[in-house]
């Protein structure tokens, strides 16, 4: 397995509108983002997706967060989302997402959730929330998944303690209210930006 994209963060835009989609996701692209997703509890995501995308083209993988059942990822692959990313394991919508060629992270807590995920098709983890479970809890976590699966942090992940998961055995992270939260200028989301890929390419 291996993380489809050269930069191995995830830009989790929740909140965001269709007013502000482009130029944010503009930002994340220029400051070195290549993938972005637009959680389905943000308002009128039906069309942030496909602006995002048509935005992106192929300068990064768009997609959807908190996506929670298979009719959604229906409704996000129809609208050119590539990118599935889930808060929990669910099969039935790990199945459809790669039935419908989507990329999956799918999030976990416990081993049994993480190999629950990975023999229903996950093609990456995303240990949520990271920041409650800790480094410590991801090594422990790392010994017994197979080698080769990316594994990514999210939840509470900052420019400051990213090198910490990174050294525990994931291979990035999500990023949430700390990169974006809704109505901040564009402005602050490129200086988030741009201290997440600095903080990640100095580890």
């Amino acid at each position: 397995m291996a993380w489809p994209t050269a930069l191995p963060l995830i830009a989790i835009l929740r909140g965001i509108t269709p007013d502000d989609i482009v130029a944010h996701v503009e930002a994340l692209i220029e400051a070195g983002f290549d993938a972005i997703e637009v959680p389905l509890n943000s308002p009128d995501w039906q069309r942030s997706i496909p602006m995002a995308a048509q935005v992106a083209g192929d300068r990064a993988l768009v997609g959807a967060g908190t996506v929670l059942t298979p009719a959604d990822v229906d409704r996000v692959a129809d609208l050119g989302g590539h990118l599935l990313v889930t808060p929990n394991t669910d099969p039935a919508v790990i199945r459809q997402g790669r039935a419908r060629g989507m990329y999956t992270s799918i999030g976990f807590t416990t081993p049994s959730e993480a190999f629950t995920a990975l023999q229903a098709g996950a093609q990456s983890l995303k240990l949520f929330p990271a920041s409650i479970y800790g480094p410590s809890y991801i090594k422990a976590i790392r010994a017994v998944l197979p080698p080769d699966v990316p594994l990514l942090a999210v939840g509470g992940v900052t420019p400051e303690n990213v090198g910490q998961f990174l050294d525990a055995g994931c291979i990035g992270a999500g990023l949430g209210s700390d990169l974006y939260k809704p109505g901040q200028p564009v402005s602050r989301t490129r200086e988030r930006a741009e201290a997440f890929v600095k903080a990640y390419r100095s580890v």
